[in-house]
């Protein structure tokens, strides 16, 4: 086959028609810059030829205008000139072939005419030996698919080269018996030797495999069946059991039982709850009983505390500031931990609310008249408090009092010192005496010095009146006159017209802090979360719900012991605040009356000596004999106590033994209806199983399995057979491979003179490809020759294919694109003479964009023209 002319139409850059036209035989040049399209000439060509029409790998041809692609060649061979046409379109392709106008083949029928024409569909065949696409010079391929068709290409050249080696090793024939043996074996073996999927080797193993699984599977089936009729004979034996009426008669006495026991343990507690609030109740009248008295006894202590001041006023003074100081940090503990109990008692006192409703469906009416009783007695400590709040609001705080007393010391201060600077007066009556002298009403006694700080007159018996003014040495008085005013002001405000009412209101507030302080533990003994909730709690009783019943809840004894422990523990806390409070008070107004002088020591003194005369023996000893009363009643109440304590029932034991009942009981019930579904699971599966007719099945795949292993047997004998033959074919022709390498070596002998005169090709058998250049007595491999090298190897041998082609009655047109890009221009000479011995039976089509080195090649130079019809109209 030779090419005569070639035709473009929107392809890539050639958005209309370009044509060649008188490609001769020999060497033809097309010699053109670069961007000019000659690689697309080149593609263009082999799309022509192994692209068909319907294809997409076309696509990259398409023209930048967006039109659909055609290429005509013309080409002569034996049988005469013809003219072939593809374009490639979504809806209008096509493949013709044309004979002096006139239409051959179209469609299909074109595609084989162009198959037959090439001697195969692969486009790495013969055609692939000798056209060489730019930057592609080497021949071993570039993907595995083309380097194998090639491979392929070479054997079938080489194997049909020589008569005389066809005859000896069979060549063509060996060629088809290798093909038939790789074909037979391939409908069983891949080419590493593993069954192939879908064929019957696989198919064979893949029955016999199935089969066995399946026997497994019945087998399995078989065992499960005769297991699940044992499991089903326990299980029904188990519920026959546990179904008795003997044993649910049992069961059910247990629970009751239990029940009834865990309720009397209940009452007994709820019996000794009641004792423990009776007894908290009377420790209260005794420690208030015992606070009282202590009282008492305190005034008669405060007396000689107040005689021990007078003497070591100073020294006490350093002492009570320390005392202050530790008394303010106790004070922030006694806060803090009040705090803290007050929280945990909030917390008691909803969960004991809890309780008590849950309780109060229990308790009837011997509740309701406990509640009501609680109620009265804590409507009572409220009043009792806000009575004592209304005193407090009226009295006179501790603040206020020692704001008060210290002004009185620093006016008793100023006062004396300025009667010592004062000028003063003294009488000295004459005996026997005779009429008085008196300041301001007041008579003046024998000798006595008095002070003038101002102005002052004298009234003088019998005499007259003498009038004294201390003139411009008068010393300044504004200090004492500042802090008398500052004292007036303080007692103003408190609305109290002298220091003693002083003192007894601030004795009145405290005692009004005491009873509220008393009245307020008795009512938080009584309500500690106030009256509202014990109302709430009474008129809860008769609508107690379903939410109450206690079953995720502490019970009524543990609310009431935690809500007791909570109680005591605020008591504790808040008398520990109280008398945190009151010695912090006590240190502040000790630290002020010991910074005083003589008349604050004295004052005090009066104030102790007047509250030990309020403190009356006969009303002492009545605290005494409340005191004994209330621990004679203590006593009794913790007695008692003791008594229902020791003869209670362990009502935990009582629990778990309820527990205990109530889990045998549900256990029962819930494995009785796991048994129902286990036994009905059984009794489906052993009807299933037992319809399927298990092991009939069982013997008939056991059987099947022998025939799938002798037909699997046979598969395998026949595939060993054939690996053997193939082998052995294999063998025969790699044993002869060296005389098919004769043929290509005397092609390439003379071309290789041409660049290296002593040089000679090493092959490689497996590719049919040389593998190293020898130049004298050195072997070089061929990838590590250079680019230029590599490339004028390759196109020889190329050439020498081309030649055995022809020879072999199959013309191939030689096409190189920029084939000897890396060539210097001495081996460039020698290659054009290459070309130009091998193109007496070659056509040979160089496309080049080296212009000026490529003139030397001389042969018959093409130009691409322009034309504004395509050769065949669609």
């Amino acid at each position: 086959m030779k090419l005569r002319a070639i035709t473009l139409s929107n392809v890539r850059r050639f958005d209309g028609t370009v044509r060649i036209e008188n490609i001769h035989d020999g060497i033809n040049v097309l010699s053109e810059p670069n961007e000019r399209g000659k690689s697309t000439l080149f593609d263009a060509i082999q799309a022509l030829f192994f692209i068909p029409h319907g294809s997409t790998r076309a696509a990259s041809l398409k023209s930048r205008a967006g039109g659909a692609p055609q290429v005509t060649v013309e080409i002569e061979t034996e049988e005469g000139h013809f003219e072939v046409t593809k374009r490639w379109d979504k809806t209008r392709s096509f493949a013709r072939v044309h004979s002096g106008g006139t239409l051959l083949a179209k469609a299909d029928e074109a595609e084989a005419w162009i198959a037959r024409q090439l001697g195969g569909e692969n486009a790495a065949g013969p055609f692939g030996l000798v056209w060489v696409r730019q930057g592609r010079a080497a021949i071993a391929g570039a993907s595995p698919k083309e380097t194998a068709g090639l491979l392929e290409a070479r054997r079938d050249l080489l194997t049909s080269v020589n008569g005389e080696i066809d005859a000896m090793t069979g060549g063509r024939r060996m060629d088809a018996a290798l093909a038939r043996c790789d074909a037979e074996l391939a409908q069983y073996a891949t080419a590493r030797g593993a069954p192939r999927s879908g064929g019957p080797w696989k198919a064979a193993r893949d029955r016999l495999a199935l089969l066995e699984d399946s026997a497994g599977e019945l087998r399995a089936t078989a065992t499960a069946l005769h297991e699940a009729l044992d499991a089903r004979s326990r299980d029904r034996r188990e519920m026959a059991e546990l179904t008795a009426p003997e044993a649910v008669a049992e069961r059910k006495q247990r629970l009751e039982a239990a029940q009834e026991t865990y309720r009397a343990a209940e009452r007994h507690a709820g019996e000794i709850e009641q004792a423990e609030r009776m007894l908290a109740a009377a420790q209260l009248a005794h420690d208030t009983a015992a606070d009282k008295l202590a009282q008492a006894q305190a005034a008669a202590a405060e007396a000689a505390a107040a005689r021990a001041a007078l003497v070591s006023c100073e020294s006490a003074a350093a002492a009570q500031d320390r005392a202050q100081r530790d008394a303010s940090a106790e004070m922030a503990r006694r806060d803090a931990a009040l705090l803290a109990a007050r929280d945990a008692h909030d917390a008691a006192r909803k969960s004991h609310a809890a309780a008590l409703r849950r309780d109060a469906a229990r308790s009837g009416a011997a509740r309701v008249r406990d509640l009501e009783a609680r109620i009265e007695r804590a409507e009572g400590a409220r009043r009792s408090m806000e009575e004592a709040q209304a005193q407090l609001e009226t009295g006179l705080d501790a603040g206020q009092l020692a704001k008060i007393e210290r002004i009185a010391v620093e006016r008793a201060a100023a006062a004396a010192a300025r009667d010592a600077q004062a000028p003063r007066v003294t009488m000295h009556y004459a005996a026997p005496k005779g009429g008085q002298v008196t300041l301001d009403g007041q008579a003046l006694a024998d000798g006595e010095a008095i002070p003038l700080t101002g102005p002052a007159m004298l009234d003088i018996d019998g005499v007259g009146r003498l009038e004294i003014s201390p003139g411009a040495d008068a010393r300044d008085v504004t200090g004492f006159e500042g802090h008398d005013a500052m004292l007036r002001e303080a007692l103003a405000e408190a609305g109290l017209p002298d220091i003693a009412a002083a003192h007894e209101a601030a004795r009145i507030t405290a005692e009004a802090q005491q009873r509220s302080g008393e009245a307020r533990a008795v009512f938080d003994s009584i309500a500690p979360g106030g009256i509202e909730p014990l109302r709430a709690a009474l008129a809860a009783i008769p609508r107690l719900g379903a939410e109450d019943d206690g079953t995720q809840a502490p019970t009524l004894a543990e609310s009431d012991a935690a809500l007791a422990a909570a109680l005591e523990a605020q008591g504790a806390a808040q008398l520990a605040r109280d008398a945190a409070a009151d010695r912090l008070s006590d240190a502040r107004s000790a630290a002020a009356r010991s910074g005083a002088e003589l008349d604050a020591a004295r004052t005090r003194l009066d104030r102790a000596r007047a509250a030990a005369e309020r403190s009356d023996p006969q009303g002492a000893q009545a605290l005494a004999e409340r005191l004994d009363q209330a621990r004679v009643a203590a006593e009794a109440v913790s007695s008692e106590l003791e008594r229902r304590r020791k003869d209670a029932p362990d009502i935990a034991a009582a629990r778990a033994a309820l527990d205990r009942a109530r889990s045998v009981d549900s256990a029962a019930r819930e494995r009785g209806v796991q048994l129902g579904r286990s036994i009905a699971m059984l009794d489906e599966r052993i009807t299933r199983s037992a319809g399927d007719a298990v092991e009939e099945r069982l013997a008939e795949t056991l059987q099947q399995i022998e025939a799938a292993r002798a037909e699997l047997g046979h598969i395998e004998r026949e595939v060993a057979v054939l690996q053997r033959l193939k082998a052995v074919l294999t063998a025969a022709r790699e044993a002869s491979r060296e005389q098919y390498f004769g043929a290509v070596v005397k092609e390439l002998r003379p071309l290789l003179h041409l660049l290296w005169p002593d040089a000679t090709l090493e092959w490689k058998p497996e590719t049919l490809l040389p593998s190293a250049l020898v130049r004298g007595k050195v072997s070089e491999p061929i990838d590590i020759l250079s680019g230029g090298t590599q490339e004028q190897i390759a196109l020889l041998v190329r050439l020498a294919f081309a030649r055995m082609l022809a020879r072999d009655g199959r013309h191939a047109p030689v096409i190189l694109d920029d084939a000897l890009v890396f060539t210097d221009d001495e081996r460039i000479e020698k290659m054009f003479d290459a070309l130009h011995r091998q193109s007496g039976g070659t056509q040979i089509l160089v496309l080049s964009c080296r212009q000026r080195a490529f003139r030397a090649l001389g042969g018959k130079t093409l130009t691409l023209e322009s034309v504004t019809e395509p050769a065949h109209p669609e």
